[in-house]
């Protein structure tokens, strides 16, 4: 049977313990995966932080940047080893699908992106770093000695747990290795998939092994890898991150309630923008924070907001299950045939809440579960809330799930509540300027660009460089050395 090891500072380990990765469609074994116990996680990061970070260090930048670049070519083209199998882009692909239920086309996307990092890490570190000279890493400081400038790191090691999703997110944290800090890996429960390929991609490019370490465990297991690492990050759901918000060591990356938000100017042309709410809504399946959760209305007639949200509902309903092969499937199928039960009777009991309508219900002309060829699938959901403050008015789920809300122009940005990504529709420089100074939303979006839309020199969700590194006073009596340590 195919089984996915342990990687302890990069060692393949197979652990007694190990649990099987079902198909989603037949619920049999798709391979087997080694789980770590808090104990071996424990005494790997005492006795093994230090030395991994040693062998990062000595790398210069410039180097990484390169290992990087032939790290992403191997991880979307190449055959690389999986416990003594090799497996190729096609394989990886099809074991990724079988076992998350994202069809092959977002899998393929997904691939995309990832590899899209690995080539573009000068961007996407002169991005976080704000174009400040690399060489700093290698030396600790830059600039001539009467205006140096030092950066010190704050952690040997990136802890991260990580979700089953969407493998898009493990672009987040794999530019840590070219920062020169190693990274200490949880996988979700689904999707071990794509770290473990991106960490062989690695290896076979040059990079030391000891650079990503792998520990497949049980919630237990996450935890102490957040309360090792004096740096890392955490994906989830609210109730997930929860307890980890007032951890500075902690970056959180939970629910985004991204909203595309019209402006008093724009709200009677909403056809204009209806291609970019859907977009907004629907694209990677619906599966990111970064898809809008609200499309919201600032003012306009009585009734307009009702019948945006009826054309959303059309255009979402339109978007039905295929065979995970089929390159034009864009909805992912639900790995828990009760979880996606237990979704669709949590949105029914909200619309019992007065305020609220499914209007892709008449569209769809069935069920919003619904089971195909063994897959159990979460349809697109449009709802019209009359009332800004129901339940489903800030609700975010993991499929194409929008609410629509109309409320006076003066009032809409104080009530939008969290807003991971905001796109902003207006030519109003008015309340374009209103929405610049909103603190309610974290990364802003003025003009026709859906939420979607990531830029790596504009973060979205906290800043990777700034979470390991800290800009410090510093004075030297000389020049840097030109050779980098």
């Amino acid at each position: 049977m195919l089984h996915i090891p342990l990687l302890r500072a990069g060692k393949p380990y197979r652990s007694l313990d190990a649990v099987p990765l079902p198909d989603v469609r037949t619920g049999e074994p798709v391979g087997e995966i080694s789980q770590a116990n808090t104990g071996l996680i424990a005494r790997d990061l005492t006795l093994r932080a230090a030395a991994s970070q040693r062998a990062l260090q000595e790398i210069p930048v410039a180097r990484l940047l390169e290992i990087c670049r032939q790290a992403g070519r191997l991880f979307a083209e190449a055959e690389l080893d999986l416990d003594g199998r090799p497996q190729g882009p096609d394989d990886y692909v099809r074991q990724l699908s079988s076992t998350t239920g994202l069809p092959h086309a977002l899998c393929r996307a997904n691939m995309g992106k990832v590899r899209y990092v690995l080539d573009n890490m000068a961007t996407v570190l002169g991005g976080l770093t704000r174009g400040l000279d690399l060489s700093v890493l290698d030396a600790g400081w830059t600039g001539d000695a009467a205006d140096p400038v030092s950066y010190q790191r704050q952690a040997d090691m990136l802890g991260a747990v990580l979700p089953s999703n969407s493998p898009g997110v493990h672009s987040l944290w794999i530019p840590a290795v070219a920062l020169k800090v190693p990274v200490v890996l949880r996988p979700g429960r689904l999707e071990p998939w794509t770290p473990f390929r991106v960490a062989q991609a690695l290896k076979a490019a040059g990079c030391p092994a000891e650079a990503v370490s792998f520990y497949p465990s049980d919630y237990a297991g996450a935890a102490e890898i957040l309360l090792r690492c004096h740096r890392s990050m955490i994906f989830g759901d609210a109730s997930t991150v929860a307890p980890w918000k007032d951890d500075r060591r902690v970056q959180l990356h939970g629910p985004g309630w991204s909203k595309v938000i019209l402006g008093p100017d724009q709200v009677e042309a909403w056809r204009d923008h209806l291609d970019l709410m859907v977009t907004s809504v629907a694209d990677n399946g619906g599966r990111s924070c970064i898809n809008a959760s609200g499309i919201w209305l600032a003012g306009g007639p009585e009734g307009l907001g009702r019948q945006v949200a009826q054309a959303v509902a059309e255009r979402l309903a339109a978007i039905a299950p295929r065979d995970p092969e089929d390159p034009e499937a864009l909805l992912a199928a639900f790995p828990d045939p009760a979880m996606a039960r237990r979704l669709g009777e949590h949105i029914d009991a909200r619309l019992a809440v007065p305020g609220a309508e499914d209007l892709t219900a008449a569209a769809r002309a069935g069920t919003r579960v619904v089971q195909r060829d063994g897959l159990a699938y979460v349809l697109p959901t449009a709802i019209w809330c009359q009332d800004p403050g129901h339940p489903l008015a800030s609700a975010e789920f993991l499929f194409p799930f929008v609410t629509v809300v109309q409320v006076p122009a003066g009032e809409i940005l104080e009530r939008i509540g969290p807003t991971l990504v905001g796109t902003v529709l207006t030519e109003d420089r008015h309340f374009a300027r209103a929405a610049m100074e909103c603190r309610s939303i974290e990364r802003l979006n003025l003009g026709a660009l859906p939420t979607c839309r990531v830029s790596w020199s504009q973060p979205h969700e906290g800043n990777l460089f700034q979470h390991l590194y800290r800009h410090r006073a510093f004075l030297a009596a000389r020049e840097p050395a030109s050779d980098a340590a």
